[in-house]
């Protein structure tokens, strides 16, 4: 099973696919197979709109979901998102391509097993919160049991657990015009967790809300999958909503995807020049982690005697060094207070009194939080994980690396 959730991007730790898309185009008009030909010879979408009437909507994508994973989907208006995301529930069937589903090429269910599909194996969150407005709050949370044929006691005391899950516990008999944006979308959000399903669609589910609403939503999202680890595709135009949520990023311009990739490979190292224009005015400091900008540790120090401490220290040629045992990380050494501990007790074990008194890192912190320890400090500080394992080491200059160079090419 995946790694869980651990920070703000999170990572999956090993390759679980859940949904696989090869060799994806969409072509819009009417007869869209017929010009196939001319989309695979290379003519620009513009061309093949004034040429033959039909639209292209998608070009050959191709892309992986891992098993819980926050998967998002971004480009401006037009390029495609919203598109696509609609065949991973065959809403919308491609022109040709493959859509894997756990193993399970979707384009073969016959219509029985696609409600099937739909009802049990995905969910979706809209935009415009998509609530019947002649049913309470708990009868549209409850509805997508009920389509399941789920009885009656259990799928009210389901609705009640999600609507208390996402704060909305007393709203049960509450209409949707009774509740503010926020609240609706919350209901939406409980509706799509309902079902239990294991894969949340959700296209451009917080757009439509007052920006604190909003970022209220992406932490209560944030909070939920720490618990749930489902498998979530999230499309947005925004990308500081998709650095905030995803694990992995997919960027698509005029129905082509153009780069793909963790949040820090995308923001770093933009691939296009469409890309880098995304990522230029992004305010570093507050989107990358101590994980994505740290080096490795340049000196571990294992050793339990001074003497033997600074012998070690000396070999690494450096004048600081990171004390490690197998219980984990235990302190920050520096060369001179070793070689002045070393002057009266070299055989003295190392203590409390020879570490220096400065703080761990957490890998999972965002840099800005961390700024004024890296200034206040004359040598990197350690990155130590919750278990205490020293993963690596922070420096001013790494930090000043990252936030004054231009993006790279």
């Amino acid at each position: 099973m995946p790694n869980a959730r651990k920070n703000i991007w999170g990572t999956t730790a090993m390759s679980d696919p859940v949904i696989e898309i090869s060799g994806l185009y969409k072509v819009f008009g009417n007869t869209p197979k017929a010009v196939m030909p001319q989309v695979h010879a290379g003519k620009t979408k513009d061309d093949l709109l004034a040429e033959t009437g039909h639209t292209l909507g998608l070009k050959d994508i191709n892309l992986t979901i891992e098993r819980g994973e926050v998967f998002v989907i971004m480009g401006l208006s037009g390029s495609g998102k919203s598109t696509l995301i609609r065949h991973f529930n065959r809403l919308i069937d491609p022109t040709e391509g493959s859509i894997q589903v756990e193993g399970v090429d979707i384009m073969d269910l016959p219509q029985k097993q696609l409600e099937q599909f739909r009802r049990h194996k995905m969910s979706m969150v809209f935009q415009r919160f998509g609530l019947m407005p002649h049913r309470s709050v708990l009868e549209n949370v409850a509805y997508g049991l009920r389509v399941q044929k789920v009885d009656k006691a259990t799928r009210q005391q389901k609705a009640k657990d999600w609507l208390a899950t996402v704060g909305l516990s007393g709203y049960e008999d509450q209409y949707p015009s009774q509740l503010s944006g926020g609240q609706q979308q919350r209901v939406g959000l409980a509706r799509a967790l309902c079902t239990d399903a294991e894969i949340l669609l959700m296209d451009e589910a917080f757009s439509a809300l007052d920006p604190l609403i909003r970022s209220e939503m992406q932490d209560q999202l944030i909070e939920l999958q720490e618990k749930l680890h489902k498998t979530i595709i999230f499309i947005t135009h925004d990308l500081d909503e998709a650095l905030r949520l995803g694990d992995r990023i997919a960027i698509l311009k005029d129905g082509e995807l153009v780069q793909q990739g963790t949040p820090a490979e995308i923001l770093l190292n933009p691939a296009t020049p469409y890309v880098e224009a995304f990522v230029k005015d992004v305010n570093r400091a507050r989107a990358l982690t101590v994980e994505t900008v740290m080096k490795p540790a340049s000196c571990r120090i294992s050793a339990e005697t001074i003497g033997e401490a600074l012998a070690q220290m000396k070999r690494c040629n450096g004048a600081f060094g990171y004390a490690v045992n197998k219980n984990g990380y235990q302190g920050v050494l520096l060369k001179e207070t070793l070689e002045d501990a070393a002057k009266d007790k070299p055989e003295g074990a190392l203590n409390a009194d020879i570490y220096e008194d400065v703080s761990a890192l957490s890998p999972d912190s965002v840099l800005e939080t961390v700024i004024p320890d890296t200034i206040e400090t004359d040598f990197p500080l350690p990155v130590v994980t919750k278990d205490g394992d020293l993963q690596g080491q922070l420096s001013r200059a790494s930090v000043a690396e990252v936030l004054g160079n231009p993006v790279k090419n």
